[in-house]
């Protein structure tokens, strides 16, 4: 067949945005299967190229693929890189380029940066010989990285290919202009660090990570490291985020604002990423953590379908969103990046397991934190859940306290009889764990059909794990459609809980929202319910309790004062905070 790339990227794509503009969602059950199949197709891609694309195209009429915008576009992705591997490059730019658009206008929900694939375009356009469109590609690279005000060496780098393509399709002039540009680029000094207030309209986040991604030799910071697998890399992202920023979000490009580029006044953006040895890397975090008031650090570990750029925009959201006065960590492991890469992403996770263990022993001993706390999503809870296992056995009978605050185990994508198995091993680790679980996460439900239909234990309702050592929180209430499967991070109910926990320890009894459900075996387990808190107030208030270390009851009730001022708030807010003290 030959694929354009027009009529399944055009029509899909197009009915994709029509449904997520009228509001439409796709059933978890059918969304489910799709996402097996979907699975299954990444794994044919691998062993019959052609076929696979054949498939592709009759995937994406299906009505429920069509609806939806983030798997329409990992397919023709998926696409795209078959028709590399097959040599038709021309064909393969042309997607990409029409890819790149795409990304460009549904930034918001498909968290997708364009620059990459224009990359791809560009790359692919002149190992076919169309220099037309390998320049088009570079200039709309450019014009993108200017617009998000990437560093100068990142747009220099963009420039010295812009003067080579220029100079191979015979047009000194623009060459010349093109080189003038890098030298008028290269100028200016680099901008200082930002604080909250500076006057820029955004802040920064540095987020300390390690990550066994390869690294891809790029400059350009989203595509710093890949989806391959790499010794364990250590280092400091920059991430910026907007004085304008609503918590909860991690704010994109939006074509319905008439935002076509990334810019920190606006959203969240990652700014550059600095590799470090590791042992300079643990000497920066002895340091910094020594000059702050609460020695602790925080370590994010993400999940399923998430490249190295979305997973260190997502820290610095949480830390931010939390006010976090310790120091944030990332632990990127290399999944694909794509609704497609499933089978892909679960090959990976436990060699990531070994190596996050070993990252974890370093932290608790060498960063100069007194309380670690962890939080992981999805996926990443198969690497979390191993590695504990691992350091569990390692440090059998020799560990005096727990080595851990808080481990939240956010919608895990672990077999739910593994991980009540694990659980007693794992559990003198840390002073309390917490599972946040939904009986409405597709992507949970999608890989129970996976799994020979074994339950996930991320999944809520009438079967969420009940155990001893543990908080279940059933979380289903904050919704039904994709995004459930975010909810940890992405809704303010679970962020107030969250930070609460961070903040003060206290059980679930004590904490705004959770209802006690009765359990197996006398055990109990918690509901979280919509309407009982005032959640914008109550998450301003608590970060800023943890953020400043309060930690008396006086103390408290005299900041809930100074910054709640509408006395019928404060009357909500003052006895929730109390509560919260009580423990």
């Amino acid at each position: 067949m030959r694929w354009t790339g027009i009529r399944p990227f055009g029509v899909c794509l197009r009915h994709a945005a029509l449904a997520a503009v009228l509001g439409l969602a796709t059933a978890s059950g059918a969304a489910a299967q799709d996402a097996a199949r979907l699975a299954g197709l990444a794994a044919l891609a691998t062993t019959d190229p052609e076929t696979a694309l054949t498939e592709i195209a009759e995937t994406l009429a299906l009505p429920a693929v069509a609806a939806d915008v983030r798997v329409a576009f990992d397919l023709n992705r998926l696409a795209a890189g078959l028709l590399e591997s097959q040599g038709r490059l021309a064909e393969a730019a042309a997607l990409y380029a029409d890819l790149a658009v795409f990304a460009d206008r549904n930034r918001d929900r498909l968290g997708a940066d364009p620059v990459l694939l224009w990359r791809a375009a560009a790359r692919l356009a002149q190992a076919a010989g169309d220099l037309t469109a390998a320049l088009r590609a570079e200039e709309a690279v450019l014009n993108d990285q200017r617009d998000g005000l990437m560093p100068t060496g990142v747009l220099a780098a963009t420039l010295t290919r812009l003067e080579a393509l220029a100079q191979v399709s015979g047009d000194p002039v623009a060459a010349q202009s093109y080189a003038d540009a890098r030298t008028a680029v290269l100028a200016p000094p680099e901008p200082v660090t930002g604080q909250r207030g500076d006057g820029r309209g955004y802040s920064e986040v540095d987020i300390f990570y390690a990550t066994d991604r390869a690294a891809t030799g790029s400059a350009y910071p989203a595509e710093f490291y890949g989806a391959g697998r790499g010794p364990l890399e250590t280092g400091i992202a920059r991430v910026t985020v907007p004085d304008a920023h609503t918590p909860g979000q991690v704010e994109a490009p939006s074509i319905w604002k008439l935002e076509f580029s990334a810019n920190p006044v606006r959203h969240v953006t990652l700014k550059s990423v600095q590799p470090m040895p590791q042992d300079a890397f643990f000497s920066e975090m002895r340091t910094r953590i020594g000059k702050q008031d609460r020695h602790e650090a925080f370590i994010f570990i993400h999940g399923y379908n998430v490249t190295f750029d979305a997973a260190a925009r997502r820290a610095a959201q949480l830390a931010h969103d939390m006010n976090y006065a310790g120091l944030p960590i990332l632990y990127s492991w290399p999944s694909q990046g794509t609704t497609v890469g499933y089978i892909a992403d679960t090959a990976v996770v436990q060699l990531s397991a070994r190596r996050l263990s070993r990252f974890l022993d370093r932290v608790v001993a060498e960063s100069g934190a007194e309380t670690v706390h962890i939080v992981a999503h999805s996926m990443g809870n198969r690497a979390l859940t191993e590695a504990l296992e691992i350091m569990a056995l390692r440090h059998q009978g020799d560990l005096p306290a727990p080595p851990f605050g808080q481990i939240v185990f956010a919608a895990p994508d672990v077999d739910l009889g593994l991980f009540a198995e694990i659980l007693p091993t794992i559990r003198p680790l840390a002073s309390r764990m917490t599972l946040y679980a939904s009986k409405n996460d597709w992507a949970l439900a999608a890989s129970q059909q996976l799994h020979g239909d074994a339950p996930r234990a991320g999944q809520g309702g009438e079967g969420i794990l009940s155990a001893a050592g543990i908080d279940s929180v059933d979380m289903s209430e904050l919704g039904e459609d994709m995004l459930a499967h975010g909810y940890f991070a992405a809704d303010r109910s679970a962020l107030v809980d969250l930070v609460s926990l961070i903040w003060r320890n206290p059980g679930p009894a004590y904490r705004c929202g959770l209802k006690a459900e009765s359990a197996d075996a006398g055990r109990q387990t918690w509901r979280y319910e919509i309407g009982l808190c005032p959640n914008d107030a109550l998450l301003a208030v608590i970060s800023t309790l943890q953020a400043e270390g309060i930690d008396t009851p006086e103390a408290a009730q005299s900041e809930v004062a100074r910054l709640v001022t509408d006395p019928t708030l404060k009357s909500e807010v003052a006895p929730l905070v109390a509560r919260m003290m009580l423990p």
